[in-house]
C-alpha cells in the first residue's frame, strides 16, 4: 500500500520537476551588457577586417566543381543605408550589402520606453549580430580577398502611407556585368525579399552561387538567476531527419554542423524573436553552421545551387530573410516547420491547440489576462467530470480520516498489518485510494502544455492585465498574485484528507510554501492561470464535499 499512498506525492514532485527543468539551464557568469568586452570585429566599423572576411565567406558545396576566382582586395568603404517601414527599421551596409541592424517599432525595448523600438540585429556597442548575403563561385563577388562595395541613389528610404511595398536597390558593376542587390519590404511584414538581378552584357557565361548567413557572437544579454527561466538562445534548422533541430553555441563550439535539403531554413532563436534565412524552396540548398576559429562568432547559413546566366541575357538569384516576433501563424506560412521555433516542448501537440484557443478568446475579450482566465475556465470545464471523480474520492478519504487514525494507533509500527487493515477498510467503505490521484495524472500533460504556451507566447510580452499588472510576461512587481496563489493552494491542501504518514503530511504542508516561493519569479500571466485554476478547484471541491455531507445527513 505504500506505493499507493506515495503516488500523489510523486505526481506533485513530477509537476515540480517539469516546471523547474528549464531553470537549471542558466549561466552564472553572464556578461553585463553595459560592461566593455573584447570584440571580434572592428568597433563600430560595420565591416570585417580582411582576416575576418576570409573566415566568414562560405566555401562552395562539394558537388559544385567550380574553380575559385578570388577578387582583388576591395577597399572597405562602408556607408549605411537606412530603411523605415511600419514594421521594420533596417540599416544596410554598402560593403557587401549586409543587414547590420534591425529594430522593431511595434515591439518596444522596455515597458516604460514605448518610443524606443526593440533592437533585434545590431553591430554596435561591442555586439555582433548581422545578416550577410552574397555571391560565391566562378563569378562571385564575395571571396576571401574581399567583398563588393555597392552604390545607391540615396541613403534613406521610407515607406509612404500609400505604399504597400518598398524597394531598395544596391548596384555593383563587375566588368560588363551589372549586379543589382534588391531588398523588397512589404507593409505589415517582417519578411524581406533579397534578390540579385544579373544583367550579363559580356561575351561569356556568368555563374555563381547565392549564400546567406547570420553572424552573431555568443553573448547572452538576458540575465537570469537560478529562480528564473533561461530561454533558449542558439541556432535552429530543419533537416531531412528532423523537422526542428536546435544547436546551442556550445554544440557549435564542439563540432560544425552541415546538411543539405530541398528548400529549408536556418534560424537564430531567442525568447520571443527570431531571425531566419529562407532560401528558394525549389532548389537543393547546403546548410553550414559553425563557430569561427579563434573568435566569439557563430555563422548559420546556406549556399544555394549554381546559377548560370548566358551572354547578353538576364538572370536572378533570391532568398528571403525574416527578422521579427515568433508569430506562429505567419512562420507556418513562410516555410514548413519554421513555426516550431516557437518551442512548446514535447507537448507541442497539446500546446498548439491551446494557443489557438487562447487567441480565439482574446479576439472577443481584447485582454490577454482575461483570455488566460477564459482559457483556464474552458480547460477546467473539459476536465470537470474527471476532477469531480478526484474530489469525491478525496472527500470520502477525508471522511475516513478518524478511522485511519484509529487504525494507526491500533497497529502501531506494524506496517504489514496496517496495510491489510487499510485495504479491508477501503473495501468496506467502497473507496478507491487511487481515485484522487489518477485524474490528476491525466490532467498533468494539459497543465504542462499550457505552461509552455504562456511562456512562449510573444503576444503576452508587454501586455497589461489590470491595476498593477502592466506586463503579463514578467513577474508580478509586488508579488501579489504569487501570494494569492499560495493561499489558494493552502486552502486546497486543507480540503484534502491528511495523509496518515506524518512524513507525507509534512511534505504536503510544505508544498504551498515551496510553490509560492517558486512562483514569485514566474511571469504574471502564468501565475494568473494557476490562481484561476486553484480558485475553480476550491469551488468545485467545496461543492462536492457539501453534496456528500448532505447525502450522509439524509441517510
Amino acid at each position: 500500500m505504500d506505493w499507493q499512498k506515495n503516488l500523489l506525492i510523486a505526481a506533485m514532485i513530477a509537476v515540480l520537476f517539469m516546471l523547474v527543468i528549464r531553470w537549471n539551464d542558466f549561466q552564472e557568469n553572464l556578461p553585463d551588457p553595459q560592461a566593455p568586452v573584447a570584440s571580434s570585429t572592428t568597433e563600430s566599423s560595420g565591416f570585417a577586417t580582411p582576416d575576418q572576411a576570409a573566415s566568414d565567406i562560405p566555401s562552395l558545396p562539394a558537388s559544385e566543381d567550380v574553380p575559385a576566382e578570388p577578387n582583388q582586395a576591395l577597399t572597405p568603404t562602408n556607408q549605411t543605408i537606412k530603411v523605415f517601414t511600419d514594421s521594420l527599421q533596417v540599416e544596410i551596409s554598402t560593403l557587401g550589402g549586409d543587414i547590420t541592424s534591425v529594430a522593431l517599432p511595434r515591439h518596444y525595448a522596455e515597458l516604460d520606453t514605448p518610443d524606443v523600438p526593440f533592437v533585434l540585429l545590431d553591430n554596435r556597442n561591442n555586439h555582433t549580430y548581422v545578416a550577410q548575403s552574397g555571391l560565391i563561385g566562378a563569378n562571385g563577388t564575395d571571396s576571401a580577398a574581399g567583398r563588393p562595395t555597392f552604390s545607391t541613389t540615396q541613403r534613406e528610404f521610407r515607406m509612404a502611407d500609400d505604399q504597400d511595398t518598398l524597394t531598395v536597390d544596391l548596384v555593383h558593376q563587375q566588368g560588363d556585368v551589372s549586379i543589382t542587390k534588391r531588398f523588397t519590404f512589404t507593409r505589415e511584414e517582417y519578411l524581406v525579399k533579397v534578390e540579385y538581378l544579373i544583367d550579363n552584357q559580356s561575351d561569356s557565361v556568368w555563374s555563381a552561387n547565392l549564400y546567406g548567413q547570420i553572424k552573431r557572437d555568443g553573448q547572452n544579454f538576458h540575465k537570469v538567476s537560478a529562480l528564473e527561466m533561461n530561454p533558449f538562445l542558439g541556432a535552429a534548422i530543419t533537416t531531412n531527419d528532423e523537422n526542428y533541430k536546435k544547436l546551442s553555441f556550445d554544440d557549435l563550439s564542439e563540432k560544425d554542423f552541415k546538411t543539405s535539403r530541398e528548400g529549408g531554413w536556418v534560424a537564430m532563436v531567442q525568447h520571443y524573436f527570431i531571425s531566419a534565412w529562407i532560401p528558394a524552396a525549389q532548389q537543393q540548398n547546403t546548410y553550414h553552421l559553425r563557430k569561427v576559429a579563434g573568435q566569439d562568432l557563430y555563422l548559420l547559413g546556406f549556399t544555394g545551387q549554381r546559377v548560370e546566366v548566358a551572354p547578353n541575357s538576364q538572370g536572378s538569384l533570391q532568398a528571403q530573410f525574416y527578422a521579427g516576433p515568433k508569430d506562429t501563424e505567419r512562420l507556418e506560412e513562410i516555410s514548413p516547420y519554421l513555426d516550431l521555433t516557437v518551442d512548446y516542448g514535447w507537448l507541442w501537440w497539446i500546446a498548439k491547440p491551446l494557443f489557438w484557443l487562447l487567441k480565439f478568446i482574446h479576439s472577443f475579450v481584447g485582454n490577454w489576462g482575461l483570455a488566460i482566465i477564459g482559457l483556464t475556465i474552458l480547460v477546467k470545464a473539459a476536465f470537470f467530470k474527471l476532477s469531480a471523480t478526484s474530489y469525491r474520492s478525496m472527500a470520502k478519504m477525508r471522511k475516513l480520516a478518524p478511522k485511519m487514525q484509529d487504525l494507526k494507533e491500533r497497529c502501531g509500527d506494524d506496517r504489514q498489518k496496517m496495510s491489510q487493515e487499510m485495504m479491508k477498510l477501503y473495501k468496506e467503505e467502497k473507496v478507491n485510494p487511487l481515485g484522487g490521484c489518477l485524474p490528476i495524472l491525466v490532467q498533468m500533460p494539459v497543465f504542462l502544455a499550457l505552461y509552455w504556451t504562456l511562456m512562449e507566447s510573444v503576444e503576452l510580452r508587454h501586455s497589461p492585465f489590470f491595476f498593477w499588472i502592466q506586463d503579463l510576461s514578467v513577474k508580478d512587481p509586488y508579488f501579489v498574485l504569487p501570494l494569492i496563489m499560495g493561499l489558494t493552494m493552502f486552502i486546497q491542501m486543507k480540503l484534502n484528507p491528511t495523509p496518515p504518514d506524518p512524513m507525507q503530511a509534512r511534505v504536503m504542508q510544505l508544498m504551498p510554501i515551496i510553490f509560492t516561493f517558486m512562483f514569485l519569479w514566474f511571469p504574471a500571466g502564468l501565475v494568473l492561470y494557476w490562481v484561476t485554476n486553484n480558485t475553480l478547484g476550491i469551488l468545485q471541491q467545496w461543492l462536492i464535499t457539501r453534496q456528500i455531507e448532505n447525502a450522509d445527513k439524509k441517510a
